[in-house]
């Protein structure tokens, strides 16, 4: 893990195209400018690990029924 040290006002910038800027610091909270292209997903991590335990339930659920599906039509062809 890379960790650098900024000051308010101050940027950092991650390859051509996202750039993350110090925009307001307030006791233990430091607030963060995101700048970055439209097909580049930016979440807060719990946010992150939300959208990714409800894709794995709905793949989870879609296997499922897939396999239900499965097993019908193998009994119909018995």
């Amino acid at each position: 893990m890379l960790v650098l040290t900024r000051k308010l006002g101050e940027s950092i910038r991650i390859g051509d195209t996202i750039v993350v800027k110090i925009v307001d610091l307030d006791g233990r909270h430091v607030k963060l400018g995101i700048e970055a292209p439209k097909n580049i997903a930016v979440n807060r991590e719990e946010i992150y690990e939300r959208i990714q335990r409800e894709n794995r339930a709905a793949s989870q659920t879609h296997e499922q029924n897939l396999e239900n599906i499965a097993s019908a039509l193998r009994k119909g062809k018995t």
